[in-house]
């Protein structure tokens, strides 16, 4: 069962000190946090549980998460992004 039970709590959680992380995170909790799975919710938690600079090098494509469940939910959040 999801950690963060409710969407204003993940809301908050997905708050960060950084806006590039904010403008990806605040849309993917709003329009598809609730599609995913029970275990892809939990990853999902997991990955705001990281540091901002390391969350930051994984989305911009400097370095890649050796994590494979957190790099699966990173790519899962790039793929939603409009560009």
């Amino acid at each position: 069962m999801s950690v963060i039970d409710n969407k204003p709590r993940l809301r908050w959680a997905c708050r960060r000190g950084m806006l590039e992380l904010d403008v990806l995170f605040m849309p993917f909790v709003d329009e598809a946090y609730e599609q995913l799975s029970e275990k892809d919710k939990l990853i999902f938690e997991r990955l705001l549980t990281c540091q901002d600079p390391e969350l930051f090098a994984w989305f911009m494509g400097h370095e890649k998460c050796e994590d494979q469940e957190l790099n699966y939910m990173v790519k899962t959040i790039l793929s939603r992004v409009k560009i």
